[in-house]
């Protein structure tokens, strides 16, 4: 089946480009030329994937990401941001924002699908298929749900696979680049620094449950999830 993938970009000749990359790599673009059209095109299907330009009229990209991380509909869905903004702290807050992975302006189709590629595969791999509990945290994997108690826990599909992964490996300590391996597969595209800021939002996503205390950042080695706070 085609992946579905949302460009939202409001140059017309990058939205053109980039939809016919996508439909020789056998995908379906669905355009969008702002926020408000992004937000009716995911309403009427949910995409597998947005492509996201910072630089939005009237809601920034940044802005929207922000918000499709807030709604049940959108919060799952991988976003890779396109932007000509590449100094670090620019990229950081898009990853805060819940941002995947980001592309600097200009750049190649060729590079852009290996991009989209290599986000599908983190955010749709066959690992994570289990039930996993553990220090009051549940993990169904068949529905691809996080449950701390009873209540279900909104999480990104970056936070699911890095909590997956610390909870099926307890009590033992990761470097980032141990992480960057086994969480987004070595994938040449990501940063070390990528991974502090899933960390953050990791916790962020488990503080209301007080749950925030088992990712546990051991200085000068890395990160590890222990029940022992």
């Amino acid at each position: 089946m085609q992946k579905r993938i949302l460009i939202v970009e409001d140059e017309a000749s990058i939205r053109d480009m980039v939809a016919f990359a996508l439909r020789k790599a056998d995908m379906e673009a669905v355009p969008a030329a702002d926020a408000r059209a992004a937000q009716i095109a995911i309403a009427e299907q949910v995409p597998d994937l947005i492509l996201l330009d910072w630089m939005l009229p009237g809601t920034s990209g940044l802005e929207l990401a922000r918000r499709l991380r807030k709604e049940e509909l959108s919060r799952e869905i991988p976003i890779i941001m396109l932007t000509a903004r590449g100094e670090e702290m620019d990229r950081v807050n898009g990853l805060e924002a819940g941002v995947d992975d980001y592309v600097v302006k200009p750049f190649s189709t060729r590079e852009l699908i290996a991009r989209i590629k290599a986000v599908l595969r983190r955010s749709q791999g066959d690992d994570g298929t289990g039930v996993v509990e553990l220090g009051g945290l549940r993990i169904d994997g068949p529905a691809h749900r996080v449950f701390a108690g009873d209540e279900a826990v909104p999480i990104g599909p970056t936070e699911y696979r890095l909590l997956y992964f610390f909870m099926t490996h307890p009590e033992r300590v990761y470097t980032r680049a141990q992480l960057l391996d086994h969480v987004w597969g070595g994938s040449v595209y990501v940063e070390e620094r990528t991974v502090d800021v899933h960390i953050r939002r990791l916790r962020k996503t488990l503080e209301p449950w007080q749950l925030d205390g088992m990712v546990q950042t051991v200085r000068g080695s890395g990160y590890r999830f222990s029940t022992s706070v």
